[in-house]
């Protein structure tokens, strides 16, 4: 057990997936972290997974982290100031300006208060979801205001801290801004995409490969959330798919008239553009460091997977990253191995000395 920056208690309302994980994170940190949600059950499975106690009489919390839906975080929010005035208060919620000026309309004490979002989640909710080390490496925004002090404010950077983030500094508009590009604007665009599938004849969905899996991944996500969220943040939001329709209509009118002169130089000129964006996103190790992949035939067999970690590690490779697909009804599944440029060669002909199949 590492040492912990904050002494404690936290307490965190709202056990979902986020505040189960931090939850976990804390409690292995040895911190006393006490647990309250509206829902009894969500609460007790949360205390049996071990993310904490149950509130009690006389509680008196350094921290607290209200991790509850954006629709109702500002009502939580100024709740906790009011019940518990000597602590500090947080929360989670994925849109930051709503919460901040319904606040401040409040007259809330933001003296106390600072809104935060980690950049971090999985495809399912929920307690039983949640993960110690969710947050680990991942980034954390702090929403900062004027209205808080340093020796305050630098609690929530311990609670950052010690779950393994990385902390960010921005204030509510720019992360609002941020958000609705990198985040809110892709679930939109995931959604709608997903949506063109309903109608689809069925043997043209069974050719679906990774491509399309990986463009509605997010398409899955609970939509009272995301309208929840989309509503909180929809002039950003708005602005950003204003851009994106022009985009669109630049392509389509290339796409009708591919004959005209000058189309398919638009066409390649949008689809470079995506090439020059997509090297922007940082990677494991930021955004300047590339890697060279190849392409690994797994057979469908129990242990096979297992087999090709052990053999890149015996080959003296580290994977930087790893994508699998498999095709319904295969025999065989690819694996997309990242590493450094410079084992690449190495790796490749070591797997291939001990009967991988390299398929590019």
């Amino acid at each position: 057990m590492t040492e912990s920056r904050l002494t404690g208690p936290v307490r965190v309302v709202g056990v979902g997936l986020l505040g189960a994980s931090i939850g976990l994170g804390l409690r292995a940190k040895g911190i006393d972290v006490i647990l309250a949600d509206a829902s009894p059950t969500h609460l007790a499975i949360a205390v049996d997974y071990g993310a904490g106690r149950p509130a009690e009489p006389g509680d008196r919390p350094q921290l607290i982290v209200v991790c509850v839906p954006p629709d109702v975080t500002a009502d939580v929010v100024a709740a906790e100031l009011d019940a518990y005035p000597d602590a500090i208060v947080t929360d989670v919620a994925s849109v930051k300006l709503a919460v901040y000026e319904e606040l401040k309309a409040r007259g809330a004490d933001l003296s106390r208060y600072i809104g935060t979002h980690p950049m971090a989640g999985r495809e399912r909710g929920g307690p039983m979801s949640g993960r110690a080390d969710l947050f680990v490496g991942r980034p954390w925004v702090v929403a900062a205001h004027g209205g808080i002090s340093y020796q305050d404010g630098s609690a929530i950077d311990d609670l950052i801290l010690d779950l393994g983030a990385t902390l960010v500094e921005l204030t509510p508009e720019q992360h609002d801004a941020a958000v609705a590009l990198v985040s809110h604007v892709p679930q939109v665009v995931s959604s709608l995409m997903a949506r063109r599938l309903i109608e689809a004849p069925h043997a043209s969905v069974n050719l679906a490969g990774q491509g399309l899996r990986d463009v509605t991944r997010v398409a899955a996500s609970d939509p009272e959330l995301w309208v929840q969220i989309l509503g909180q943040n929809a002039a950003p939001v708005a602005e950003i798919l204003r851009g994106y329709r022009d985009d669109l209509d630049r392509f389509i009118d290339a796409l009708d008239n591919m004959d005209a002169p000058g189309a398919r130089r638009r066409v390649a000129e949008e689809l470079f553009g995506g090439n020059t964006g997509v090297e922007r996103l940082p990677g494991k190790h930021g955004v300047d460091r590339r890697y060279s992949s190849l392409i690994v035939m797994v057979d469908d067999r129990p242990g096979q997977l297992a087999r090709l970690f052990n053999d890149v590690g015996d080959a003296g490779a580290n994977i930087e990253d790893l994508r699998l697909e498999h095709s319904p009804g295969a025999q065989v599944g690819l694996a997309e191995i990242s590493v450094l440029p410079e084992v690449l060669q190495h790796l490749t002909d070591e797997l291939a000395a001990r009967g991988w199949r390299i398929a590019g």
